[in-house]
């Protein structure tokens, strides 16, 4: 989801506040931001970091202009958190695979979950847990979706710059496929025969797999227009059965590459 951001001001001339939110995740997306390091203290004089649990324990209540939100909803206490983070919020983005589809935890959306709590926990009465990972714009409203496992740092700088800016983020909606053309890479699909999902993957990671010999594994997600049933007989003809592209679709994103799955394969 895209939406147009309107300018950071605030009536009384103070700088904009931030806040940094973690649902059911890893905290990889949170820690793209501190990794920002020295762009991270040129965006603090723009912006006050009101609460970022990751960097502080130093944490402001809102109103909040800005709110980046990490992780999925995945137990009864976050419906009833990620609803105040909305209220208290003039803009919120999520970052990251699960924040914007439920993350690899959503795997549980196609099996009983009573059936994990058996087996993973020795108390599975001590647990609290919804019967399905969602992503945060399944019970809330999004401004702004960053993708990825994790986000791309110079992604996260745009979209905080763009909403200091008061615009749209500029964040590309096209496959990985162009980030390869970009960088002059040889495709690894056509010329060596291993198995990428770039062509239907969400650009973001500057092809950085396929760069170093590797396929893509779709951890941007789905890409703006996907073409999977074009896709699926090349990955038959390098080796993969239906059960091996299942497994390489149902990972970080496997919501949206369902989704997809369902939408482009007969």
């Amino acid at each position: 989801m895209t939406a147009s951001i309107t300018p950071a001001t605030r009536p009384d001339g103070s700088r904009p506040r931030l806040g940094v939110f973690k649902f059911a995740s890893c905290d990889g997306c949170q820690l793209t931001l501190l990794d920002c390091e020295d762009e991270l203290l040129g965006i603090a004089d723009d912006l006050e970091i009101a609460h970022f649990l990751e960097a502080s324990s130093d944490v402001a209540p809102g109103p909040y202009d800005l709110a980046l939100v990490e992780g999925s909803v995945s137990t009864p206490e976050h419906l009833e958190r990620v609803r105040r983070i909305r209220a208290e919020s003039r803009h919120l983005v999520t970052i990251g695979a699960c924040a914007t589809a439920g993350g690899v935890q959503a795997l549980r959306n196609y099996a009983d979950v009573t059936d994990y709590l058996a087996t993973v926990y020795a108390r599975p009465d001590y647990i609290e847990t919804l019967a399905t990972s969602t992503p945060i714009a399944a019970h809330v409203p999004v401004d702004f979706e960053l993708r990825g496992c994790p986000i791309d740092r110079g992604q996260l700088l745009e979209v905080i710059t763009a909403f200091l800016a008061g615009r749209k983020p500029g964040i590309p909606n096209h496959s990985v496929c162009f980030s390869c053309k970009q960088r002059g890479n040889v495709c690894v699909l056509v010329a060596h025969g291993t198995p990428c999902l770039g062509p239907v993957t969400h650009a973001g990671c500057g092809a950085l797999c396929p760069t170093y010999g590797r396929g893509c594994y779709g951890c941007f997600g789905p890409a703006g227009t996907t073409n999977l049933r074009a896709l699926v007989p090349v990955l038959h003809r390098d080796g993969m059965n239906d059960e091996d592209i299942g497994r390489f679709l149902h990972t970080f994103n496997v919501t949206d590459f369902t989704a997809v799955e369902e939408k482009d394969l007969p």
